[in-house]
């Protein structure tokens, strides 16, 4: 993972980082929901596989997990 934070929202790079960080180190994707404020949920239809981590009001975290490899790490307002 890259360690740039160019374009994004100053506020929110901490949280990303933290976030990143977490995700690097962890074996299993269900230790995502020791850490409630990141609200860490799948989500539905066609992105079913798709886990997504509040980071602030309207912007997620979302990524999927393959074979125990994190892919398609996304910085996004989806709602």
């Amino acid at each position: 993972m890259a360690d740039s934070s160019k374009g994004l929202p100053p506020e929110a790079v901490p949280k990303l980082r933290a976030m990143l960080t977490f995700m690097q180190d962890m074996t299993d994707a269900s230790k995502l929901h020791t850490v409630p404020a990141w609200k860490a949920h799948k989500l539905t239809g066609s992105r079913k596989d798709t886990w997504s981590l509040h980071v602030t009001r309207n912007w997620r975290l979302t990524f999927r997990v393959e074979m125990e490899e994190i892919v398609e790490v996304n910085y996004e307002d989806y709602h």
